[in-house]
């Protein structure tokens, strides 16, 4: 049984099965824009909803945002992202096609400095399309800008924010006094950013609009060893739970030479995506330069008392960094299981290969797919009863065109766990044949008893 990955079979899958579809395609699309289709968002919002819980609802240390997308441009001033949030860019003399110097780097295997020293000979660099010679490198600002009222001047600029992280410091305050919460206690989110990136990538990778996870865990500066830790372990097991292998997961210290400056520790967790090894998330100790930032621009007391001892301080931060478009991805990739020579049985259903999406049974966007073997009374009417009842606690869906054996590939390719098959013995016995998807395994359940069964499964 041989297996295959590839980013053009996944894509592809995708885009027929409803997952993510171009966006704007009727007019020609939008380069690095996507759209979620009924299966993708119903698998995106599964995992923000997994997420949510296992890093805010069930600790008793962690509150909830949802900052505003647009926000005072000050206070991307104070983060230093109106200064600093720039990517060295180069263009092609000849093309005139424009390029990111540290992408040109990677791809020659060179590693780019961090000092903004150039750790090369310009002239190796020549552009990927057409081979010809690139310009000095410049840097260009990743915010995307907007103008706020009627008139487009220099007073109604604003900017759409270029990560979740800067509504939860410049709440810090407000969620102090109205939460009276006692350090350590974090703050976490689920929204979406934009970055004007030049070089997008490898289709939901890298795109201009995107969605973030987003933890600031405020702690005593001896603390944060711990901390860090603590939550070094909690994202290993969120990998986990993506059904992410350990082996295509690495983690990558950063050096010391090579982090931000107000950085005192960062790993970055790298997957093994079909295009390569790429970053999917980051864990930092950021210190506390964020609100002391902040502190200083805007002129307010950030700050915290100890309500016992009365000591008063500034919290550190550490940051657990996930990406909602990156873990669906990733997700995506690892479910993604083709078999040379199908699976099935039977002779109808025999195929070259055959398709699997081996989800976590928690992720799958659909749950139970009801299918009859017939479409005629009575046991269609006896399916459709079956699949209300069900739907009262799942995602589930109604099947009933084509045989058998390619109504299971149909239901296996976009990752459901269970099928329940109503057949004429249905009718007599009042039971249903419950597949389930990796394993193959039949069981024959009472109808009455189908519903306690399946949350069984679900460990509902």
């Amino acid at each position: 049984m041989a297996e295959t990955k590839s980013m053009e079979k996944i894509v592809n899958l995708a885009k027929t099965r409803g997952f993510i579809y171009p966006s704007s395609e009727i007019y020609g699309g939008l380069s690095a824009a996507y759209d979620y289709g009924p299966l993708g968002v119903e698998l995106k919002n599964n995992i923000k909803a997994a997420w949510w819980k296992k890093f805010v609802t069930e600790r008793p240390d962690m509150v909830g945002l949802d900052a505003a997308i647009i926000m005072n441009p000050k206070v991307w001033e104070a983060s230093g992202h109106l200064q600093n949030f720039s990517d060295p860019l180069v263009d092609c003399k000849s093309c005139h096609k424009r390029w990111r110097e540290d992408h040109l780097l990677e791809d020659k295997a060179i590693k780019p400095k961090y000092d903004k020293a150039r750790p090369h000979d310009p002239r190796e660099l020549h552009c990927p399309e057409c081979g010809g010679e690139l310009t000095p490198v410049r840097q260009f600002n990743l915010m995307l800008k907007t103008f706020l009222g009627p008139i487009e001047d220099t007073s109604g600029i604003a900017y759409l924010r270029p990560e979740t992280a800067g509504g939860i410091f410049v709440n810090f305050k407000n969620v102090v006094d109205s939460m009276r919460l006692k350090v350590p206690f974090g703050i976490g989110q689920i929204g979406k950013a934009f970055r004007n990136e030049i070089t997008t990538e490898n289709f939901i990778f890298r795109t201009r609009e995107f969605e973030q996870f987003e933890i600031e865990y405020f702690i005593r500066e001896k603390d944060w060893k711990k901390s860090f830790d603590q939550w070094l372990s909690v994202m290993r097991e969120w990998c986990l739970f993506l059904g992410l292998d350990k082996k295509d997961l690495i983690e990558h210290e950063i050096e010391d030479k090579d982090r931000a400056f107000y950085s005192k520790r960062t790993i970055d967790f790298e997957y093994k995506f079909p295009f390569g090894q790429s970053e999917l998330y980051g864990l930092a100790y950021r210190t506390d330069y964020d609100l002391k930032q902040h502190q200083q621009f805007s002129g307010q007391d950030l700050s915290y008392t100890d309500p016992v001892t009365k000591e008063k301080f500034v919290p550190h931060v550490i940051e657990p960094s996930l990406g909602v478009d990156r873990s669906f991805l990733a997700c995506l990739c690892a479910a993604y299981t083709e078999i040379e020579g199908g699976r099935s049985t039977t002779t109808e259903s025999i195929k070259e290969s055959e398709v699997v999406l081996k989800l976590p049974y928690a992720l799958a966007p659909i749950k139970v797919a009801v299918l009859p073997l017939s479409k005629k009374e009575p046991l269609a009417d006896l399916s459709q009863h079956i699949l209300l009842d069900l739907k009262k606690n799942f995602v589930a869906v109604y099947d009933e065109t084509g045989s058998i054996g390619k109504r299971y590939r149909r239901q296996d390719e976009i990752g459901t766990p269970y099928c329940v098959t109503v057949d004429f013995e249905s009718l007599e016995d009042k039971k249903v044949t419950v597949r389930d998807r990796d394993t193959m395994v039949q069981d024959r359940v009472a109808i009455t008893e189908l519903l306690v069964y399946l949350k069984e499964k679900f460990n509902l």
